[in-house]
């Protein structure tokens, strides 16, 4: 069965108006159940892992486009709509001129023995994405946002995450006691911990816990951490930037598993 094609010119169309919401709203895909995927880019990399768009939208100029019109015609529906209207769907200075509406699984099940990385309270989006490209870089299966980080499947981290986010596992949980389940060493960094981060054997799988820009990780979930690592700076800055230090614990990781 061929792909339903339906051109649309009128701002007030139902879907618009419900597009328009998703991508204006970080955690409208809470409520509405979509989630709002901007480009080329993060469009193939969804389709290319076998996902199927519940919504194409295009714009007129993009589908005169072989390539965009392919990809497009990989959703369940597609709406093919003036530039003027794209734009309006778009939180980019420059509107992608393709976007799909995906279904969104809700809010994951915490796989108890996944190499894992906790975000705790982490409040930039652009933070998260690249901690979700990290984490996939380096072979950690799934990420579990604590309450209080930044919405995982917002616009802003969708587009950080770079198409990270298709081969994870998402979990988005309560508060740090969904974590009692876990069977696998949590480890954290601190400034402050004796041992460097590569002086030790780090466990294989293990979950690394990264904290709040500011705060850090909380003192409670702290406590639940196997070991607290230091990562050297002989530079002499104070602190690394979190998504700089998730890179850095990751790839320790990945490294001394060989």
């Amino acid at each position: 069965m061929s792909t339903p094609i339906k051109a649309i010119s009128s701002r007030d169309n139902p879907l618009l108006v419900r597009l328009r919401k998703l991508a204006a709203d970080p955690a409208a895909y809470r409520k509405l159940g979509e989630v709002w995927v901007e480009g080329e880019h993060l469009c193939s990399a969804f389709a290319l892992r076998g996902g199927v768009a519940a919504q194409a939208v295009v714009s007129d100029a993009g589908w005169q486009t072989p390539a965009l019109r392919a990809l497009a015609g990989t959703a369940a529906a597609v709406a093919v709509v003036p530039e003027a209207l794209m734009a309006g769907l778009s939180a980019l200075e420059s509107p992608a001129p393709l976007a799909f509406a995906l279904p969104w699984a809700g809010p994951g099940v915490l796989d108890a023995a996944a190499p894992s990385v906790v975000l705790d309270r982490l409040q930039d989006a652009g933070n998260v994405g690249n901690i979700l490209r990290s984490a996939a870089a380096f072979g950690f299966a799934q990420v579990i946002a604590l309450k209080g980080t930044a919405a995982l499947w917002s616009p802003k981290v969708l587009r950080a995450g770079m198409g990270a986010h298709f081969g994870l596992r998402l979990v988005e949980v309560a508060d740090a006691d969904a974590l009692a389940a876990f069977k696998l060493p949590l480890l954290a960094t601190s400034s402050h911990a004796s041992r460097a981060i590569h002086e030790v054997p780090l466990p294989w799988p293990c979950a690394w816990v990264l904290g709040h820009e500011g705060q850090g990780v909380s003192a409670a979930l702290l406590q639940r951490c196997a070991q607290s690592l230091r990562i050297p700076q002989p530079g002499g800055e104070e602190s690394l930037n979190v998504a700089a230090a998730a890179a850095v614990c990751l790839y320790e990781s990945a490294r001394q598993r060989g």
